[in-house]
Order: C-alpha cells, then structure tokens, then sequence
C-alpha cells in the first residue's frame, strides 16, 4: 500500500492531516453490528484511512476490532488511521466530557482518537441512556453551556487522548459563540454536518473557509434515510436525474460524482456504505475531474433539503438549524 497520508489530506488548523475521504459506520438499529466490523474492513482494503464513528452508534468495540484486525495484518499501522469519535448529547456537561472519551478508547482499544467532536450543540438529561424520554415518549433536554464543554474538550487534547478537537451540527452562532470564548486555547478543527448537492451549505462552507475550519460532509451521498430520525418520503439525492446524466458522462455512479463535487469545493466528504462494491466505488474519486459547468450544474440542485433536522430539539437555546446558516 502506497501511504496515503499526505497526498490526500487536508491540513488542520492544528497542524495535523485529516484524509479528505472518510469512511462513515452508522447503520441504523436494525443492522447486525458486526457489519460495521466487516465493512470497515473492506474500507481500509480499499484505501479509507479516515474512519467516522460516535458514541451514539454503539458500535465502536467492531469498528475499534476491524481496525486491530488490519494493523495485526500489516495492512496498516496505527499512525496511518485517522478515527473519529463524538461527544453525545447525554455528556456534555464538563466533567462528563473525559469519562466519555475514556469510554469510547476503552471500547475501541485505543489510547488515543484523532479528532473529537462535540455530536451536536443541545444537551440531552445526563446518564445512560442514549435518549432520554419522559412519561409521554418526548426526549428530555436541558441547558449546558458550550463554553464549558469546549474547555474540557481542550483538556481532553492537551491529555493526549485526542489530537484534534471539533464540533458537528453547529450553525455559525454557535461556532462564534466558541471562537470569542475568553481565553479560548484551541479553535475547533471542523464543523461536521449534513452537506450535500440538495443541502450543500455554501454560506456555512464560506464562513469556515474564512475561519480555518473544515467542513465535513455527512450524508453526502444523501441519507440512508433511518425512519428514526429521517422522513421517508424525503427525495432520493442518488435518483436526481442531473447527478445521473454528469455521471454517465464521466463513466461514474451518481455517488462518485457526488463526493467528487465536495472534494472540489474543499469540503471532506463521508461515504457510508455497508456494500463491499459500493464501499470500493466510493474511494475510487481521485482519479477524475469535474469541469466548472459540472460544479455550476450540481450547485443548482440546492434546495436547502435536510434530511436530518433535529426537529425534537427545535426549542433548545443552542437549536442549530433555525439560522440561515
């Protein structure tokens, strides 16, 4: 295997590489979760050296286990693999924040994650459970100030238990909120969030650009459409007949096509499939070139569609999605 490392990264405001590629493992409830195992697998066979997991998927023993697996047969080394973790929602009060990241190495075998994020900006009740409900089945939230979480997440860094730290499903308020925090000792890294031709975030891509911060694609391949937490009849991104006809023009799947589109606009892209032939066609994105028409063409697809809007938590102070941006 040819090292990837430098060639097909971007450069973080920390000084460290995050491969520009991603390979995403959340499947919904029903899916086996030794899947998330083998298809990881199958990813880092094909070339994926960045891995996107979370707490909340509760998977992170098989993917941690597939990871193992391919540094015991040589395929990589540990320093080649830059992996992902979340802060979930039921720990973002500060002195949570560690014991969680502990709990996501442990799961994992690991003695260090490369980058951190908070999973989204709105507390959930502390304690076990991943979604706490009242009597009448409404997730209950409460207030933690993002400040406070965001200095432990530095803490986190400077133990060493992280290389980089970041965000996900921040709008811009949020992210100022953090970068004029009072004695603020490290600026996130990147913004994760829903991005793609339908939602593709360009003000949002804007003001990071001119902050320093990466914006990470998920669902750019559009939504693998869990009912738990996406409308059914949402349209689907990989049918639009635009991306189709682009695609066959460039002898490519409408899913190339769609992370090739990010890749362009300087966005790192996540592509979550559990299909071994999707899984290698999703890597294979370096090898051509969308023209400037391409790129005009699937930014007119823009419909401001998001397929995960986080409605439950539309009354939280710290709600992301009531902003333009």
């Amino acid at each position: 295997m040819t090292d990837l490392k430098q060639s097909y990264s971007v450069r973080l405001n920390d000084g460290h590489f995050m491969p520009v590629l991603g390979f995403g493992t959340y499947a919904p409830d029903h899916t086996p979760k030794s899947q998330a195992a083998e298809a990881t697998k199958v990813a880092i066979d094909v070339g994926f050296r960045h891995i996107d997991s979370a707490y909340l998927y509760q998977n992170e023993e098989e993917v941690g286990q597939a990871i193992w697996e391919k540094i015991a047969d040589g395929t990589v080394k540990r320093e080649d693999i830059f992996y992902t973790t979340k802060l979930w929602a039921t720990f973002l009060r500060p002195e949570l924040v560690r014991p969680a990241l502990e709990s996501s190495l442990k799961k994992l075998g690991l003695d260090y994650v490369d980058l951190f994020i908070i999973h989204v900006p709105f507390a959930m009740k502390a304690g076990e459970e991943l979604l706490p409900k009242n009597a009448s089945g409404e997730i209950i939230l409460e207030t933690v100030d993002l400040c406070d979480t965001w200095e432990a997440l530095e803490k986190c860094k400077d133990a060493g238990l992280t290389k980089s730290i970041g965000v996900s499903n921040f709008n811009h308020k949020l992210l100022e909120l953090i970068l004029n925090k009072p004695g603020l000792k490290y600026k996130p890294t990147c913004n994760q969030v829903e991005c793609h031709p339908y939602l593709n975030q360009s003000k949002l891509l804007e003001f990071c650009k001119s902050k320093d911060i990466v914006l990470v694609a998920y669902s750019a391949l559009g939504s693998q459409r869990d009912p738990q937490w996406v409308d059914p009849d949402s349209p689907h991104l990989l049918e639009e007949p635009i991306l189709k006809s682009i695609a066959k023009k460039h002898s490519r799947s409408p899913g190339q096509v769609a992370l090739r589109y990010q890749l362009q606009r300087g966005v790192v892209g996540l592509a979550k499939s559990f299909s071994e032939k999707r899984i290698k066609e999703n890597f294979q994105i370096f090898d051509f070139e969308l023209t400037p028409e391409d790129m005009k063409a699937i930014d007119g697809l823009n419909r401001n569609l998001r397929y995960d809007k986080l409605q439950f938590a539309a009354n939280h102070p710290y709600f992301p999605f009531s902003e333009e941006y």
